[in-house]
């Protein structure tokens, strides 16, 4: 079995082992509408590479699974979204009472899931759990403050996708490196590595709903701009636009006019927004390979895959 379904597995019996009790419902249920499960098989990836115990890792990368869904169904109700991977999303289904009690329950099962790795590596990973954790939220925060505030400088939108979404990443790898026995300079070299393909991959995520390679990817195009969301796109224009440009960018955002998205991209295109943003995600993407490339004496083919597959480049 792959990766992915080895924790489908897991999970499938790890909920057989909750109790009836009302709480877990929602937590049996989000866990249960799917998910790529990419954090916890970069996780186990990690193991294997470093030639740790992949039954080690497991109680961890089936923690990670339920802290990062923990952090979706707590996200959904801070968004006010109605789906979450085409169903109900867990506030809607139920309510939103019950899913902060059952979101607060998925972060102390997460760490009840780590009292089950070897006792050598507890102290070290609790230790950059909480790290991980407290940055998550701290990016949270500032994801939501930044709808409301006028501007936000790219270096503030940068420390902000790191936090809400490179942190796991790079937790991921980085204790997959731990329960492998390596030295710290490798552990950091790895954690590195995270942190920057998750700045690539969200800045791509930013670029896509601008920029989408097809239509079948199912989004809205230009949907953080109708939102008003300040993604990258929107922050480089802002950053290289005259006063006049900035204006006539703020009116087609706050506009009711259909073809808003269009004039807008043709806006960008006269100051290369499209080029500076590809830019970007491939300044952050090379940033990851040295720090992977750094490392010796290992085989790091299948992470270079996991990378490309991610970045959705050919090999």
């Amino acid at each position: 079995m792959n990766n992915k379904e080895l924790i489908e597995v897991e999970i499938e019996n790890y909920l057989k082992t909750l109790n009836s009790h009302s709480l877990y419902e929602p937590i049996k249920y989000i866990l249960n509408i799917g998910g790529k499960r990419i954090r916890p098989s970069v996780l186990l990836d990690a193991v294997k590479l470093f030639g740790g115990n992949p039954k080690d890792a497991m109680p961890l990368a089936l923690a990670v699974e339920v802290f990062h869904n923990f952090t979706l169904m707590h996200d959904d109700i801070m968004d006010a979204s109605s789906l979450r991977r085409g169903n109900e999303t867990v506030h809607i289904k139920w309510d939103v009472n019950c899913a902060i009690l059952s979101g607060d329950a998925m972060m102390i099962l997460a760490y009840q899931l780590i009292e089950n790795i070897p006792e050598e590596f507890q102290p070290k990973i609790y230790k950059a759990f909480n790290k991980m954790a407290l940055w998550l939220c701290e990016g949270q925060q500032d994801d939501m403050e930044f709808e409301e505030k006028e501007t936000v400088s790219i270096p503030q939108y940068l420390e902000m996708i790191k936090n809400k979404t490179s942190v796991l990443i790079g937790f991921c790898f980085e204790t997959g490196a731990i329960l492998g026995k390596v030295s710290q300079e490798i552990q950091d070299k790895i954690y590195d590595f995270g942190i920057n393909l998750g700045l690539a991959f969200q800045l791509q995520d930013d670029y896509l709903d601008l920029y989408p390679k097809s239509a079948a990817m199912g989004k809205i195009v230009g949907g953080d701009l109708i939102n008003k969301k300040k993604s990258i796109p929107y922050l480089l224009a802002m950053q290289e636009s005259t006063p006049g440009i900035k204006q006539k960018i703020k009116e087609l955002i706050n506009s009711q006019d259909q073809d808003r998205i269009e004039k807008l991209k043709t806006v960008f295109e006269q100051i290369e927004v499209k080029e500076k943003t590809e830019k970007m995600i491939e300044e952050y993407f090379q940033l990851s390979a040295r720090s992977l490339n750094s490392i010796e004496g290992f085989d790091l083919t299948s992470i270079q895959v996991f990378a490309e597959q991610l970045m959705q480049r050919k090999h």
